[in-house]
């Protein structure tokens, strides 16, 4: 759930296919630079496999393959969000990740019955900023309990 205090949401903004999301602070633990990610053998297509992260294995997610958008290679903007999707944490590739703001409450609404390629499902809400719209993510949703569990299972 986004967190809520007095009347705003402190988000991280990051970027994927042009398009602009927000994340709430509260759910992302680091936001790493791309390094060598580890391929592991029979897994969903959009779990791009494991990194070494401190002494600790975290799956990464192709955030754009998960979201059914075209591939792209890493640029020098690529990161990898490291969020924590109920206890477990698992790193998001994104575009870029670059800007960390206060948004009100009163400016977000709920998502409307279709977003461009994103899955509904996947959006908490969507908030107006000046001239920005900002897709707010549902971290939990963006992995079901099946792919939580193999996911799990890749941690070790």
């Amino acid at each position: 759930m986004l967190e809520v205090s007095e009347q705003n949401v402190k988000a991280i903004v990051f970027e994927l296919q042009d398009e602009e999301y927000a994340i709430s602070v509260k759910e992302v633990s680091s936001i790493e630079r791309v390094q060598h990610i580890t391929r592991v053998p029979r897994a969903a297509s959009f779990v791009k496999g494991v990194i070494n992260l401190r002494g600790v294995v975290t799956p990464i997610i192709d955030l754009r393959k998960r979201f059914g958008m075209e591939t792209i290679d890493f640029t020098d903007s690529t990161r990898i969000i490291i969020v924590n999707i109920n206890g477990m944490e698992v790193g998001l590739i994104v575009d870029a990740a670059y800007d960390v703001i206060d948004i009100s409450h009163d400016a977000i609404e709920p998502p409307p019955e279709v977003i461009g390629t994103v899955n509904v499902d996947y959006i908490e809400g969507v908030a107006k900023l000046d001239s920005r719209l900002l897709m707010l993510l549902k971290i939990e949703k963006v992995l079901s309990e099946k792919e939580k569990k193999e996911l799990q299972s890749v941690e070790g």
